[in-house]
């Protein structure tokens, strides 16, 4: 069970409306929880420390066309959350300074960092960092569903695109454009069709207007068939790699906590999971984590986890 000093500072902190240590402590009953055995105990409050960081997302209410085309939801994701390089995560540091410090900027006529493109393949962390943006900033997180705005409204996207960016204007907060290459292609490709040219267009119109006080994110895993027009349109591109082995070793570690006993303990691991993006790493320890509690094993060995690693290698044709 808690300390009673972990239960006051558990109380304090929520009183105080102090998410981050209060996260810390429940954590720190977890860790103690599962060293004497309590695994099930441990996992579950794992489990609502990671819920509740995570968006509470509900559907804006649109006038017509428009509804469902928008989910809004707020989030408590911070830096530490994000497991990348220091480089990448400099340069997030860099558009949130710029960001608190807008106005010191406007005085000598330079404007913020607000429109940011995000390339690099699936799972590597493009959405993650937007949540990231929104947590620092204690911002609304709008995602576009980019596979309604252009599928189901094929003809009248440019419209709805309009509507979007009006509601940007009018509402601050950071919105993600996710699988931008939906509309991002670049124009003249063998498949292209004039809608799509025209949307594109529309896109680089209206983006190129925007001076409202949102952020805005595009994301895409598949930077090399986006149109050139678009980069000069935005402040800044950040490339996603798939992680490291510092990486990997502190996405493991972050991840099962204390079911494993020690850093050494992984190192094959690490270099399991080499060709993993930063989601799939995360899944094949909860996987590990799920098959130690169900086994009434107190820690991750080194051989499930692999052997996890390996499931999810093969499941995404990732074996090398």
């Amino acid at each position: 069970m808690a300390t009673a000093e972990q239960l006051k500072s558990l109380i304090q902190s929520h009183f105080e409306h102090d998410i981050e240590r209060f996260n810390t402590i429940a954590l720190q009953v977890a860790a103690h929880e599962a060293k004497v055995g309590h695994t099930n105990l441990a996992f579950e409050i794992r489990n609502l420390v990671d819920k509740s960081r995570e968006e509470k997302a509900r559907v804006i209410p649109f006038q017509g066309e428009l509804n469902d085309l928008v989910i809004a939801g707020t989030t408590q994701f911070r830096i530490p959350d994000l497991i990348i390089t220091e480089a990448l995560k400099n340069r997030i540091k860099r558009v949130l300074t710029e960001y608190k410090k807008q106005e010191k900027l406007k005085k000598h006529g330079l404007s913020h960092r607000r429109k940011i493109l995000l390339c690099g393949p699936p799972g590597t962390g493009k959405t993650m960092t937007a949540k990231v943006i929104a947590g620092e900033l204690q911002l609304t997180v709008f995602i576009i569903l980019m596979d309604k705005l252009v599928t189901k409204y094929m003809g009248e996207t440019s419209a709805k695109l309009r509507q979007v960016f009006k509601f940007i204007e009018n509402r601050k907060g950071v919105y993600i454009f996710d699988e931008f290459d939906a509309i991002g292609a670049e124009r003249g490709r063998d498949n292209d069709v004039g809608e799509m040219r025209r949307v594109l267009n529309s896109f680089l119109q209206f983006i190129e207007q925007d001076n409202s006080d949102s952020i805005i994110v595009a994301a895409t895993n598949n930077v090399t068939i986006l149109d050139n027009a678009l980069f000069r349109r935005f402040d800044d591109v950040l490339h996603y790699e798939l992680p490291g082995d510092n990486e990997i070793k502190d996405l493991i570690t972050n991840r099962l906590g204390n079911f494993i006993l020690s850093n050494k303990k992984i190192e094959k691991a690490v270099q399991s999971a080499r060709s993993l993006s930063h989601a799939e790493i995360c899944g094949a320890c909860d996987d590990a984590i799920k098959e130690a509690i169900l086994n009434d094993k107190n820690d991750v060995s080194e051989k499930n986890l692999i052997s996890m690693i390996e499931e999810r290698k093969d499941a995404y044709g990732k074996r090398s």
